[in-house]
């Protein structure tokens, strides 16, 4: 079952294309789907065009101060 953030869509290409794709995808042990997800992830990574991933910011423990609070 598809994730509940993932899309179907139809895609129209190449005969020539989807085959290369379908023998590159056998021999990564991925499905054709998942090669194609992989090479547009990459594509959109190295382009820089993925938002970018705030948990590097968000997990961060906040420094102390060298001052402490007297209550």
């Amino acid at each position: 079952m598809a994730s509940p953030t993932k899309k179907a869509f139809v895609l129209r290409i190449e005969g020539q294309m989807l085959e290369a794709i379908e023998r590159w995808a056998a021999d990564e042990f991925r499905s054709t789907n998942g090669q194609i997800e992989y090479l547009l992830s990459e594509a959109l990574r190295k382009a820089r065009r993925l938002p970018r991933k705030e948990t590097a910011r968000t997990n961060q423990t906040p420094t102390m101060n060298n001052a402490t609070k007297n209550d």
